[in-house]
């Protein structure tokens, strides 16, 4: 299976590198990383052949694109939806911090075009998920930002998952042939969960993340008295998009729909 677990850190420059198309988590066909800004700092971005999504995590940044301005800010992500910048190949993107900011960046390979846009979080809503089920320890908050039925251009999927305290999330146990990444964030700095993909778990950490490759059962946790938020980020296989029906559930588990607990 490879690896599948990371625990990366920022270096000098305030870059934390997930996956590449070259490093030992490339089964995931994205480049993803997260930036830690100061003030006043700057990034900008521009891929040929490549999309890009910028989210923003935290901090108030200033983003600029297509001849575009906009100002957005948000607290953190526990209480506050997201603000994400898609652009298609060869826009430029810049990002000028005007707090200390962390934004989180997703490429994928695309030679598609498709028109840039700012989603807000009233483009984004929290869902409750899984309410009253299996106990009612497996709900949590879920938004989607971009997927097929909202880009259908986009070979990315790009969300965001809070959990409640000491639940599961993912569950039942499931999988997808379209391999997905996770990069897990806490609400206290030693807080902790853990990350099932197939046979393997890891502890989650506050900045970690998984590569679950195409076709792994990846079910996850966290502990009480800890929020946890989850950016996923799925890569479309070519011709076999991920979508919402692509969920197929471990059929060893599927009589907790019907079973009262």
């Amino acid at each position: 299976m490879g690896k599948v677990f990371g625990y990366p850190e920022f270096d000098q420059h305030g870059e934390k590198i997930l996956t590449t198309y070259d490093n030992e988590y490339s089964a995931m066909m994205m480049d993803i990383r997260v930036y830690r800004m100061e003030t006043g700092g700057v990034c900008c971005f521009e891929r040929s052949g490549e999309e890009i999504a910028v989210l923003l995590l935290k901090g108030k940044v200033t983003y600029e694109w297509d001849g575009k301005k906009e100002t957005v800010s948000r607290k953190d992500v526990f209480t506050e939806g997201p603000w994400c910048l898609h652009v298609a190949s060869g826009v430029r993107i810049c990002v000028k911090a005007l707090t200390p900011s962390q934004i989180l960046v997703q490429c994928t390979r695309n030679e598609k075009s498709f028109p840039s846009r700012l989603h807000s979080p009233g483009d984004a809503p929290w869902v409750y998920s899984s309410v009253g089920k299996f106990g009612n320890v497996a709900k949590r908050r879920v938004n989607t930002i971009f997927d097929h039925e909202i880009e259908p251009l986009s070979n990315m999927v790009l969300g965001e998952v809070l959990n409640d305290r000491g639940n599961w999330s993912g569950y039942l146990p499931h999988r997808h042939p379209q391999p997905e990444t996770y990069y897990f964030l806490f609400d206290r700095p030693e807080g902790f969960g853990a990350s099932f993909v197939g046979d393997q778990v890891f502890k989650s950490t506050d900045g970690s993340f998984s590569a679950i490759p195409g076709g792994e059962l990846h079910p996850q946790a966290v502990a009480p008295g800890f929020q946890m938020y989850t950016c996923w980020m799925i890569r479309h296989i070519d011709g076999n998009p991920w979508l919402q029906t692509d969920r197929c559930e471990d059929e060893r588990y599927v009589w907790m729909h019907e079973a009262e607990f």
